[in-house]
């Protein structure tokens, strides 16, 4: 993922996921998962959204002062996919192993806002 736009159009379908998977965690599941699984739900709602924009942002960084942030945005999206993603399959599912994978999707987001840093900082000269 190194063209901005692109970056953009999937930070924007990956918002609208997290508004629906919001919406189905307090609706659909509401009456489904225990007080301690919804919660857990809301986490990575939260994780996914939150990353999400920052993807627009990443993007965007990317664009105004042309950097290449094809790691940054790639460490990002692994994250969503791998923090939140197991998470809602934990949910959904039971698995309670995929509690084991989520802190991977943790590093994924640290890695990537890292990454960000250090692209920054190499053409701020």
């Amino acid at each position: 993922m190194s063209n901005p736009k692109i970056i953009l159009a999937v930070a924007a379908f990956l918002l609208a996921i997290a508004v629906a998977a919001g919406a189905f965690g307090a609706h659909a599941l509401k009456n489904t998962l225990s007080a301690e699984r919804l919660e857990t739900w809301q986490t990575a709602v939260q994780y996914h959204a939150w990353h999400a924009l920052g993807l627009m942002l990443i993007a965007l960084i990317g664009a105004q002062f042309q950097i290449v942030v094809t790691w940054p945005a790639s460490l990002i999206l692994a994250g969503i996919l791998i923090f939140s993603g197991s998470l809602y399959v934990l949910c959904l599912s039971g698995v309670s192993w995929l509690g084991a994978i989520t802190p991977l999707g943790g590093v994924a987001f640290i890695a990537g806002w890292v990454m960000l840093g250090i692209q920054v900082l190499k053409n701020a000269h």
